[in-house]
């Protein structure tokens, strides 16, 4: 019998929670190990060299804590380091696998839209990499894709600014500006799993005839096809309902802030990852 473990997901800060909780919602069975580099967020305006390098940092440390599958529940991350981390460093960890958040959505989410026109609202790092217009490319080329950089969300969600009038109308603005730039458009596509902590707000300043599309339901649903496709891999997974937490920040600060985003109450450890693993 292989080696079992949890199911780990990989994010730079909190907004990972928000694709973990939708996968534990749909596949509870399993143990799930959630690893937030707290320390470093956000990753959005960091170069592709800084964010593969912290990225592989991160997953190693979840390989090393047993996770046999790893979910980059971080669109930065997916965008500029996991084709890199599939293509050569998986070839040292024979029967590892890691996904990520971006094609799920390509996937699925064009076909949401009725005027074939999408726009897809994500940090400067998402956009640059134009990961989202290759996928779509690939999976719904019928489907026009724009992309507009929000940079201050992430800081908004992580600071908790964005419940203040100040940060509102910075939001405010923006959905202003990305509907006057693209007036076509019927979905949006929050590519940042910070994103959907301001779903609310968003859903109130959007015409109600534009779909607002979070990825955890999107991404839980393609892995869960994944996992019936791959049933070796299931066999390598722990099953138990339990779910771990460790981030890079003092333990206690992610404990509050994960209650203050989501309500939620939960333990953390606090660990130091580096290009040795966990110091």
């Amino acid at each position: 019998m292989p080696k079992q473990g949890p199911i780990g997901f990989f994010d730079s800060g909190y907004g990972g929670i928000t694709v973990l909780r939708a996968v534990r919602l749909l596949l509870p069975e399993y143990n799930y190990l959630y690893l937030g580099d707290n320390a470093r967020a956000p990753y959005g305006t960091r170069s592709f060299d800084v964010v593969y390098d912290y990225t592989w940092q991160g997953v190693r440390t979840l390989f090393e804590q047993g996770c046999q599958l790893v979910i980059l529940a971080c669109n930065t991350a997916s965008a500029k380091a996991l084709r890199s981390i599939q293509q050569k460093e998986l070839l040292d960890y024979p029967g590892r696998r890691v996904l990520g958040v971006v094609r799920p959505s390509a996937e699925n989410i064009g076909k949401l839209s009725k005027t074939n026109e999408i726009v897809v609202l994500a940090t400067e790092g998402t956009v640059k990499s134009a990961s989202y217009p290759m996928e779509f490319a690939k999976f719904s080329p019928s489907t026009k894709v724009h992309q507009h950089a929000c940079p201050m969300w992430v800081p908004l969600v992580e600071s908790g600014e964005y419940r203040t009038p100040e940060g509102q109308l910075m939001i405010q603005k923006n959905i202003h500006e990305v509907r006057r730039l693209y007036p076509n458009a019927d979905v949006y596509l929050l590519g940042c799993t910070h994103y959907p902590v301001l779903e609310p707000f968003l859903q109130a300043v959007i015409e109600d005839q534009i779909h607002v599309v979070s990825q955890g339901e999107v991404v839980a649903t393609s892995l869960e096809r994944y996992l019936k496709r791959h049933s070796w891999l299931v066999r390598k997974l722990q099953t138990g309902r339990s779910v771990q937490y460790m981030t890079t920040e003092n333990a206690v600060i992610f404990e509050r802030r994960v209650f203050e985003l989501f309500g939620q109450r939960c333990r953390a450890e606090q660990i130091k990852i580096s290009d040795n693993g966990i110091d």
